[in-house]
């Protein structure tokens, strides 16, 4: 929560500072946090506000001065602006004339506001979990409050937060420095006089020193380097105020153990990096996923102090006794485990409850498979009937239910037991093992990938197959019973789970739609959607029946996510996203397509004119509705001359536009819309499109809303924002 509440912190010094005016031009925020402190260094305050003067307009002169007497309206207006009656002047305005002052207004001191606003800014921080720690008091913050430093320049700033007193005070390293108080001189002196104080307050700073000091630890190792992860470096970076690195190392037996297992208990349990053979690869290999680096009988420990050779030697002890021990209680249940099969466990899964509604793991395999099934029949064939992708790649259907089938069943081993963020993998390493192909372990293994925006996909078609199969029938069982996120709250994930729907339709090879993917998972729900063989009893008529029974609800729901996908993930504006789904948001992979050709020429003068053309003609035809015209048919009719023409330019483009629609050449095909722009400009530069005939009316209503449907199915035009 460190980073939120520094960057949260820093964003509130700084909008308080511009909102009383006292930042100039060249002003510069630093943010700094360790685990004890948030601090902002802010430079180029200025020492109090300016001077303003601002004119104040009251009653009428009429009402204030009747007889040229000033009257009681006068006096208090004059009270009000803080001047005499005799400073009050006339103002001739458009409306009449009005009484009005000139109030001159000193501007306060930079120690007085921030002493007055700070603290309310300070306690108004976000954090996720919240403690108080003083009885009948109303502040609330993640830790206790036990010192604050505020100074201006040298000068202490009279303000107090949580009942503490603000000083020059602060305090260093618990071991490295003690209880001692350490006195901060000047604002300019924070970083430098807490750094002696064995505190390195730069967040930057101390993510370098760790990453620095892994590789010198990893260095000592010949052909080793420490595993890249991201995550980890930002924990241990927020959790040590003066990081070092120790290595140490643990029994070759271990290394017989998935290395997911042991980087799982290295990195989440123990916060330790593992280390890997730079050059040479894993023996382990799941399917056609790149080769694994392989482990080392090494780890590296952060930690938050600085150390001797004896004590390191100490703690080193110590942290590999803590790690052996957990990798004691991970070998044990690997071996436990192996006594039976995936197979064999698929029947346990009847005892593991998937939600209370809908039963258990083991009636939601049977739906997965069917819906799998579904899915796969919703895909083109090869000649000989075998399903394959857009580019021909083979799916393994046999492959592909034998990995749903057993998909679930490491959820009754022992070692997803204690380390649930394993399970899936462990699936499929002890698919592996037991025999089964390549093809259904690494399927196993990525059927929760993605596991957010920023992970890969599954790595072949199958595991792809199982995780839309998996994921859609959770989201339609859910909407089923009337469960689908409200608002913020989303307790089965359900938006990460179509989150992660769009993302494979988007970025796999297969051809399928929404559509296709909705309506697999709800007609499974139809007709297995039970609890325990009954039908479901929070649906009046059993399982044919729901909240959602023609999925229409949930069809909504993946094309809001895939409207996120498309702005947040990919990028691509607001307007251009809306565009693109108001034409059609079926199939993603086409939508992103449509997306890109018109991100690319929306920038083009006459694509701009033609977007603002197709705007208004959505406007006229709504117009026309609203009044209850009619719209007719331009065929046969005698159009006006810049009327026929565009009738004539429009039908010419339609089957050319049409056949670039089908290569899917969007860019190309926009462009060549583009060309309507001249003939359209002089359409209604010359044309009165509601004209007082009504059959003249309805001929170029029909013209205009011919255009509009013909050339509309790549995007809607009208939605782009255009400045013309």
């Amino acid at each position: 929560m460190i980073a939120g509440a520094e960057a949260e912190l820093g964003q509130r010094v700084r909008e308080l500072l511009e909102r009383e005016r006292l930042l100039r031009p060249e002003a510069k925020l630093t943010t700094y946090s360790t685990p004890r402190r948030l601090a902002v260094l802010a430079t180029g305050v200025e020492a109090s506000q300016a001077d303003t003067e601002e004119q104040l307009t009251g009653p009428s002169w009429k009402v204030a001065f009747k007889d040229g007497a000033p009257g009681p309206a006068a006096a208090a207006f004059a009270k009000k602006a803080g001047v005499t009656v005799g400073e009050l002047q006339k103002a001739v305005t458009p409306k009449g004339e009005y009484v009005r002052a000139t109030v001159k207004r000193s501007g306060r001191s930079a120690m007085e506001l921030i002493a007055a606003e700070l603290p309310k800014e300070v306690l108004a921080i976000y954090w996720a979990k919240n403690m108080h720690w003083r009885a009948g008091r109303p502040e609330r913050l993640v830790r206790p409050v036990r010192w604050v430093v505020a100074l201006f320049d040298g000068e202490i700033v009279p303000l107090e937060i949580a009942g503490i007193a603000a000083g020059r005070a602060s305090r260093g390293h618990r071991v490295l420095h003690g209880e001692a108080p350490v006195s901060i001189s000047a604002a300019k002196d924070y970083s430098e006089a807490l750094r002696s104080a064995g505190v390195v307050v730069s967040v930057g700073e101390r993510r370098q020193i760790v990453r620095k000091a892994l590789d010198a630890a990893t260095r000592t190792i010949a052909g080793a380097r420490w595993r890249e992860d991201e995550a980890l470096v930002e924990t241990v970076t927020y959790l040590t105020e003066w990081p070092t690195v120790i290595l140490g190392e643990f029994e070759r037996e271990y290394l017989a153990l998935p290395e997911e297992v042991l980087v799982t208990v290295m990195r989440d349990h123990q916060k330790y990096f593992a280390v890997e053979d730079a050059t040479g690869k894993s023996e382990l290999q799941l399917g056609p996923a790149p080769y694994y680096r392989k482990l080392l009988p090494h780890f590296l420990a952060v930690l938050n102090t600085e150390v001797g050779p004896e004590s390191a030697a100490i703690i080193r002890h110590g942290n590999a006794r803590v790690l052996r021990a957990r990798f004691k209680d991970a070998q044990f249940f690997w071996e436990f485990d192996q006594k039976m099969t995936l197979d064999a466990r698929v029947e346990s899964l009847k005892n593991v409850t998937f939600h209370g509604t809908l039963g258990s793991y083991y009636l939601k395999t049977e739906q997965n498979l069917a819906v799998a099934k579904a899915l796969v029949a919703a895909l083109p064939r090869t000649e000989s009937g075998t399903p394959r992708s857009t580019t021909g790649a083979i799916v393994d259907e046999p492959s592909l239910l034998s990995a749903t089938r057993l998909a679930k069943a490491d959820l009754t081993t022992e070692l997803v037991k204690e380390f649930t963020e394993l399970q899936g993998v462990i699936g499929g390493q002890y698919a592996l093992t037991q025999g089964h192909s390549g093809v259904v372990a690494q399927a196993i293994n990525d059927q929760y990938r993605p596991s957010s925006t920023e992970d890969r996909i599954p790595q072949n078609l199958e595991g792809q197959l199982l995780g839309l199969a998996d994921r859609v029938q959770t989201i339609t069982s859910m909407f089923g019973i009337g469960l689908e996120p409200t608002g913020s709250k989303d307790p089965f994930a359900l938006r990460r789970a179509a989150n992660a729907i769009v993302k494979i339709l988007a970025e796999s090879e297969l051809s399928l739609t929404i559509s296709d993917v909705v309506g697999a998972g709800v007609q499974v729900f139809k007709e297995l959607g039970r609890v325990g063989g009954a039908p479901n009893p929070s649906r009046p008529g059993g399982a044919a029946t729901g909240f959602d029974p023609d999925g229409a609800e949930t069809s909504s729901f993946l094309r809001e996510r895939l409207q996120f996908y498309l702005k947040d993930v990919r990028g691509f504006a607001y307007d251009v996203v809306n565009a693109v789904l108001a034409a059609d948001a079926d199939d993603v992979r086409d939508a992103i397509a449509r997306a890109e050709a018109l991100t690319a020429v929306r920038g083009g003068e006459d694509f701009a004119a033609i977007s603002a053309a197709f705007k208004r003609i959505k406007n006229i035809l709504r117009q026309a509705k609203e009044k209850g015209f009619t719209i007719g048919s331009p065929a046969g009719m005698k159009l006006a001359p810049e009327a026929q023409r565009l009738a004539n330019a429009a039908g010419a483009l339609v089957p050319e536009v049409a056949t670039l629609r089908q290569e899917r050449n969007y860019a190309q095909a926009l462009a060549r819309i583009a060309t309507l722009r001249p003939t359209v400009d002089a359409f209604f530069d010359k044309v009165m499109v509601l004209d007082s005939d009504a059959q003249v009316r309805g001929a170029h209503l029909g013209l205009i809303d011919q255009v509009l449907r013909n050339f509309s199915g790549i995007a809607d035009f009208s939605e782009i924002v255009t400045t013309t």
